[in-house]
Parts: C-alpha cells; structure tokens; sequence
C-alpha cells in the first residue's frame, strides 16, 4: 500500500517511486520469459510486436546477438507469463489507491535499451497515445528488471508537468530515432530529474507527466517492464475502449 506521502507526492509531482514493489524472483521469471522471446525461443503471440532498434535497421550498428537488436517488446497481454506482472497484487493495491477499485490495463511493454546503440526516448506525454478521458482516470507503471542508472539512461521527469495541458508532439532533431518515439514541443529540460532505479523499484505516473529517458553509456542492458491502467469509469468520445484489442479487465 502507498502511504499518505506517497499518494500526496503522486498527485503533487505527477510520479511517486516505489522501492523493491518486485522481488527478485519475479523478476528473474519476466526476465527469461522475455529473453525467451527475444531469442526466438518461444513464438510470439498474434499481438506481440519485436521492436527492432532503429540503429540496427539502418545500418548505424551491428547487433551482436539478437537480443542486442531489440529495442523493445509490445503487448504482452496474451502470453500468461509476462502478463503477471499487470496482475501483481502488490502493484494492482497501489494503482488502485489511485485510480479506484476497478481497473483495466491498456498497454504492456518490456522496454529494452541495448548497450552500443544510441536508444534515448525523447521527452513526451504517454497521454498522447491514448484517447481516454479524464487524464487523471490514467496511470503508468515502469519497473526496472535490470538497474536503470545514469549511465545506461535511466528515465528523466519534469516534476509537476502533469498539471499543465497535452502538448504538441512531433519528431525530434536527431540522426536516429525509433518508431513511435515523439517528443514534446517547447520543453525546458533543465529542470528534469533522473529517476535511477534498482531492479524491482517501479515507478507509477501521470500520462500527463513529462518524461524520457537517455542513451545507455554503459557495456550492459538497461531492461524494465511496462504497463498502462486506466479507471473502469473513464469514457472515450471516439468509441468504447473496453472492447479495444489490448483493454484487459483486471480481476478484482
């Protein structure tokens, strides 16, 4: 459970960092069920996308193995394994302190930042990808399952950008950047905060929350795990996003 403070820094700054929410056996079993996939060792399901970094694509670098060609892994709803970490009781208590008793989630990713490959995540609002409505009714959640340091490009927030309005988005002036990655327009980063993490630390935010994260520096991984929630009682005017391919209701 979140304590008063921690709920009060949630709604202040847009983010609130929890220590060890994992522990160190759950994550080694998302860690292999996503090593599994990555290597080709287990087939993906109809949904799940391999992101392939857009380095690698383009020639900019040479993988040296598989797994240090993917830059992330979407919409693991369908695969039992991966999907225990939405169902998390731990992780299901706290959102719910947030967002009500009643949830779905949204959006799953196991983002995975290889060594050797440039990798940063501009600046930008996950609000941006979703419709739903109000933007409080909406939580992400990021867990490292490796350390997520400085150095191997932890992730950045503007604290208290979630109570501004959705920015612009559009491409950022750089040489090489993957699919989806927009940033924010007009963004002062010099007040961002780096959010370095030990496996198992999760950090829960606003989708209004201005956040990003670097180039990993370092001759290691830098893995987290990654999903979205949203309130019951949320609404969409564009169409009913209970029945969307990737809304999953959480067993209460």
């Amino acid at each position: 459970m979140l304590s008063e403070q921690q709920v009060e820094h949630y709604w202040r700054e847009g983010y609130v960092l929890v220590p060890q929410l994992l522990g160190q056996t759950q994550l080694a079993a998302l860690d292999q069920r996503f090593l599994a996939f990555a290597n080709g060792d287990l087939s993906l399901t109809p949904m799940m996308k391999l992101m392939r970094d857009v380095m690698v694509v383009k020639g900019g670098v040479e993988a040296a193995t598989p797994l240090h060609a993917v830059n992330k892994m979407m919409n693991f709803e369908d695969d039992e394994g991966l999907y225990q970490f939405v169902l998390h009781a731990g992780l299901r208590s706290c959102v719910q302190q947030l967002l009500g008793e009643q949830l779905y989630s949204l959006s799953t990713n196991v983002f995975n930042k290889p060594p050797g490959v440039d990798g940063r995540h501009p600046l930008h609002q996950d609000l941006r990808y979703f419709r739903i409505r109000p933007a409080d009714k909406i939580l992400g959640v990021w867990t490292a399952i490796l350390p997520a340091t400085r150095n191997s490009g932890c992730l950045a927030v503007l604290p208290g950008s979630h109570k501004g309005p959705l920015l612009d988005h559009g491409d950022p002036d750089w040489e090489f950047v993957n699919a989806g990655f927009y940033a924010a327009n007009g963004v002062d980063a010099c007040d961002r905060v780096h959010v370095e993490m030990a496996p198992g630390d999760t950090l829960l935010f606003h989708p209004l929350l201005i956040h990003g994260s670097g180039q990993n520096r370092s001759t290691d991984f830098r893995r987290a795990i990654s999903t979205h929630y949203a309130a019951a009682d949320a609404q969409s005017e564009h169409r009913d996003w209970h029945q969307g391919k990737q809304a999953r209701l959480i067993p209460s």
